[in-house]
């Protein structure tokens, strides 16, 4: 069987799977569309949660930054994973309690002002949109390579799967749709590095691999890895080469933008119980780390490996022939994602940094430039067990895996946003005396709006999928996340000031990213190493969100001292969900 079939076969089939699951949990009344009836078992709540959050930027994007970078994109691992602690811990146990079916929901009940539902509704779909591109990015280059078809009629098949079963089932459909996503994603991810690490250390665990012996050179993996790129003109890949202002404040800005996630949010309020929604965050992050601590493994051994496709004896200086490429180059220079340039028309492939420091090597050598004038990150775990020349089903196994997690982080966000239009703008704002029918069929027609946007906007995204969805994070931390951490824990944070610190959150870092969209989106680099001088103190807009939400709580705090503090009833109503009475009063309302 050919490896087109093979792939069409195993894609076709995880796509069967998640229609079926839709149709079986097809939601019937909002509860079921909007919270899954509050009856998802913590377990299965946590591996659904696992795959809302690992998205297309996780699965496709995440090994890619690492493996072109090195120590220094390890921020997104420590980010991401360390944001996920903070909501596990801070976050959601509270507004489970609260009991809610959306972020605005809370942020308008507990600031008791419509105003603060509505700007909470307008950052949640500046984030959520801004993220969803993201995810349909990554799904267009799987389809891309995988089902051999342009990146656009990827992004529109993409789009229709996700409409049948979001559209169907809701938060019922999506959570069970979640969990088969879930196993084939990180069934994908670790099998290709199980076997890498066993060619490249022996080692089964990629996890341990990554520490091991270089099997052929006898060197640690990484300290080989090191030497191959210092030798073709490459920064170190251990060293820490950026600023560590930015990485900081990047770092910071995944963490509580992770946190203030609303379609990661809205996962805490399918379970039954306080209690459930602590153990479902707990089984999370077990599920997460299943991913996330075979990332650097793949990024190191997937750049080891393309190094030495192009210069497979073992010396830098006698690179391979353009004609006698391996395969898994010809078939990614299909996708345009992968592109070589004979430059000095020697018929070798020359891949190099072209630095000052090696200038002369090159020269000495004839050489006149890297001649791997294109590769997107984003290709290189989908490329990795072809790059290692793995079996053909490992190949369609992942093409199903990189699909499956664009398209479950992508139905999550369309739900979020589907609710914030249809329960807290239409419901809560515009026609409270909606019936339920009439709110369970807007919120369906929403849901089908926020896919056709997603798919119009994901067929010319800004920059890689990990880059758009790291603008995202910064926008979740500089507007919702300190109304949230405001409205659990300061109960004296009235409206007026809530609504001040959002607004001044999200405009100043909308801003700031935008003004400086164009320094940022630079591959093959440190996306936190390039420092304009009219950058405010050097602050990257990827580290930005950090600062917007400072701004966010200073502004809040200096309003409150200007302004009457929130009424007594509301200080109750903070104290009581605050207090450890475990699922007493968390009933839906």
């Amino acid at each position: 069987m050919d490896q087109f079939t093979l792939n069409l076969l195993v894609v076709g089939a995880t796509f069967a799977l998640y229609i079926g699951i839709a149709i079986w949990a097809r939601a019937g009344t909002t509860a079921e569309f909007y919270a899954a009836n509050r009856g998802v078992h913590p377990v299965l709540n946590g591996m659904a949660t696992a795959a809302d959050w690992m998205s297309a930027a996780s699965f496709i994007s995440m090994a890619g930054l690492i493996a072109f970078v090195g120590y220094g994109n390890s921020t997104f691992l420590m980010g991401w994973t360390g944001g996920y602690v903070l909501l596990a811990l801070l976050l959601a146990p509270y507004l489970r309690k609260f009991g809610r079916f959306t972020v605005p929901d809370f942020i308008g009940d507990r600031f008791y002002s419509q105003t603060a539902r509505i700007v909470a509704v307008i950052s949640l779909l500046i984030m959520s949109i801004t993220y969803v591109i993201g995810q349909m990015t990554g799904a267009g280059v799987a389809f891309s390579r995988f089902l051999e078809v342009e990146s656009s009629t990827g992004l529109f098949i993409a789009s229709t799967v996700v409409f049948i079963y979001a559209v169907l089932g809701g938060m019922k459909g999506i959570t069970y749709t979640q969990v088969a996503q879930y196993i084939v994603l990180i069934i994908a991810y670790t099998i290709p590095a199980v076997f890498i690490s066993l060619q490249l250390t022996g080692q089964f665990l990629p996890q341990i691999g990554l520490f091991s012996t270089h099997t052929e050179s006898g060197l640690p993996l990484l300290a080989k890895l090191d030497e191959v790129l210092v030798e073709l003109g490459f920064r170190d890949y251990t060293g820490h080469h950026g600023s560590t202002l930015n990485m900081v404040l990047f770092t910071m800005s995944l963490m509580i933008g992770t946190a203030g996630l609303p379609h990661v949010i809205i996962r805490f309020f399918t379970v039954p119980k306080v209690s459930d929604a602590r153990a479902s965050a707990g089984w999370a992050l077990v599920f997460i780390a299943l991913l996330y601590t075979v990332a650097p493994a793949v990024g190191a051994m997937a750049r080891l490996n393309i190094i030495t496709t192009i210069y497979p004896n073992g010396t830098m200086e006698q690179p391979v022939a353009y004609d006698e490429r391996p395969d898994w180059m010809r078939t990614w220079e299909v996708t345009g994602l992968l592109r070589f340039e004979d430059k000095n028309e020697d018929g070798l492939i020359q891949y190099y940094n072209a630095t000052p420091e090696f200038a002369a090597i090159a020269e000495e050598r004839g050489w006149e430039g890297n001649e791997m004038v294109t590769f997107n990150q984003d290709i290189l775990v989908l490329a990795n067990p072809e790059i290692a020349q793995l079996p053909g089903w490992v190949i369609a196994l992942i093409a199903a895996g990189g699909l499956a997690a664009a398209l479950s982080t992508a139905a999550g966000l369309l739900l979020a946003i589907s609710s914030a239009v249809s329960h807290d703008l239409i419901k809560s704002v515009f026609n409270p005396n909606i019936s339920e029918k009439g709110e369970l069929l807007a919120a369906r027609v929403s849901m089908g709006f926020a896919i056709a946007l997603a798919t119009y906007l994901g067929l010319n995204p800004p920059g890689f999928a990990a880059q758009v969805v790291a603008l995202a994070f910064g926008l979740a931390a500089s507007s919702l996340f300190p109304a949230i951490m405001m409205g659990i824990f300061s109960k004296k944070m009235n409206s007026t000031g809530a609504i001040v610190g959002m607004l001044v959150g999200l405009t100043s870092t909308v801003l700031y990213i935008f003004t400086y969209l164009g320094w940022f989106f630079i591959p093959g680099t440190n996306m936190l190493d390039n420092t304009p001088d009219n950058w405010l103190f050097g602050i990257s807009p990827l580290s930005f969100g950090t600062v917007g939400a400072i701004l966010n709580f200073a502004a809040a705090y200096i309003t409150l001292s200007l302004t009457k503090e929130a009424p007594e009833e509301i200080q109750e109503l903070v104290e009581s969900i605050r207090v450890p009475r475990g699922a007493a009063g968390a009933q839906a309302h």
